[in-house]
């Protein structure tokens, strides 16, 4: 099939699905004028008016931008869970991405992602106070579009995770934490480490927020701290978020088993990351600086699902490390609701070139609420990706000539009601692998929470 045939394709399909989330937006739009609720039962306006969830017929459920909330069984169960110490954080993600110009192939694939999330506070429950349980499970379907884009960094990130070349089911978290203090924590277990790198505008596990790797977590420290292991630590909270977080953590990847018998086989791995709030402009905003460190002997590539790259061996690397910094600043921030902001982010990081096969990464760009209609957000952000001095030539043995990288991401994500969003998205990449084409995708996933 010409690629002028698959861009003419995803181009209509595309068309007619903008022109459908623009006639599902306008009604929305609508259903929030007429009910602008900031809480349950009669709340103020920002404009100093008055008005009552009641009188459009609500009950204790409350209602918002999207009407009157019903809750039915399944929300009953939860609200009744919650109340007993069980919060349940459920996603299902579909994503539709084609190479509309070079890679490798232009084709289209369909892949999703599944991660089901209990959180339990034994304290509530009267087990013992301060002490949380947090499970994490998660499973991939379909294919991923980063083989046939032929890109070194994921595009679709979800749809790698947690296992690569694996549809089954796995436990990725299953971490104990004690709070010996209002503001401190230790925690032990098995744990996934896809939240770290936090950033108010492009983080979101590849879910909520942008798609590509490059954007979701700084890709230089994927080398040094696996996806998911054993490891524990302790967590310094200010004012409801982490302000210091230390981990030590087995070196190799386990998420496909228990991770008991190669418990530190290969080393240790440690990482620390201080985050902290700023309100320049008097907006918020914060700054992160971390830093990894690992003693394991690398003497691969080796298969890491959040980078697409060949298991070859490479020069014997005793340890690897690496160093980043990342900051958010809101620009506008709803004067009816504080927590709808919109601004922009950056992000810079180092690593050794013995043993990662990226040297270093810059990325910028903005993205938060938007301003434009409640429950939507956005996102639009540019990277470069430095390929290591050292690996670089031994990854162009098998995949040809290697250089930098560099990549555009935008999207939309239209909330369209309070448990399904839709989110257009487009990409460009410079690549890496220089016997191929900058790479064109455009795109579009469908997330269910519930």
């Amino acid at each position: 099939m010409t690629c002028k045939l698959v861009l003419a394709r995803q181009a209509a399909a595309m068309i007619a699905l903008l022109g459908s989330l623009s006639l599902i937006g306008a009604c929305s739009s609508a259903s929030a004028q007429s009910i602008d609720c900031t809480g349950w039962g009669d709340s103020p306006l920002c404009d100093g008016a008055a008005v009552s969830c009641n009188q459009h017929g609500c009950d204790a459920s409350g209602c918002d931008a999207f009407g009157c909330q019903d809750l039915g069984w399944y929300g009953s169960l939860k609200a009744g869970l919650t109340d007993n110490g069980i919060t349940l954080s459920n996603n299902l993600t579909q994503y539709y991405f084609g190479t509309v110009s070079g890679g490798r192939e232009q084709t289209g694939r369909y892949g999703g992602h599944g991660d089901y999330v209990a959180n339990i506070d034994l304290g509530k429950m009267g087990i013992q106070e301060g002490l949380f349980v947090k499970i994490r499970a998660e499973h991939r379907f379909g294919e991923s579009i980063g083989e046939a884009a032929g890109v070194l960094l994921p595009p679709t990130l979800a749809t790698e995770l947690p296992v690569a070349d694996s549809r089954d089911l796995y436990l990725t978290n299953v971490l104990f934490t004690q709070f010996l203090s209002e503001s401190f924590g230790i925690y032990a277990g098995k744990l996934d480490t896809l939240d770290g790198d936090a950033n108010a505008y492009a983080s979101g596990r590849g879910i909520t927020q942008f798609s590509n790797v490059a954007f979701i977590a700084n890709p230089i420290a994927l080398r040094t701290i696996p996806y998911a292991s054993l490891g524990c630590g302790f967590v310094i909270v200010s004012d409801g978020e982490p302000l210091l977080n230390f981990l030590v953590m087995n070196p190799t990847d386990t998420a496909n088993s228990d991770g008991f018998d190669e418990l530190f086989a290969d080393g240790v791995a440690l990482s620390t990351e201080l985050r902290f709030p700023t309100r320049f402009g008097g907006k918020p905003g914060h700054q992160l600086f971390a830093g990894t460190w690992s003693s394991r002997d690398y003497v691969s590539l080796g298969q890491d699902p959040r980078v697409i790259l060949p298991n070859i061996p490479i020069t014997q690397a005793d340890g690897s490390w690496s160093l980043y910094w990342n900051m958010d600043q809101a620009l506008w921030v709803d004067p009816c609701h504080s927590d709808r902001h919109w601004g922009f982010f950056a992000r810079a990081g180092l690593a050794d070139d013995s043993a990662n096969p990226i040297n270093y990464l810059l990325s910028v760009g903005l993205g938060g609420a938007s301003p434009v209609r409640e429950g939507d957000s956005f996102g639009v952000g540019y990277y470069y990706s430095g390929t290591s001095d050292e690996v670089g030539p031994i990854l162009a043995a098998v995949a040809g000539p290697i250089d930098d990288s560099q990549g555009v991401e935008m999207y939309y994500r239209s909330q369209i009601t309070r448990s399904i969003s839709v989110t257009p998205d487009f990409q460009w990449i410079d690549q890496a692998r220089q016997n191929l084409d900058d790479v064109y995708l455009l795109g579009v996933r469908m997330n269910v929470q519930f």
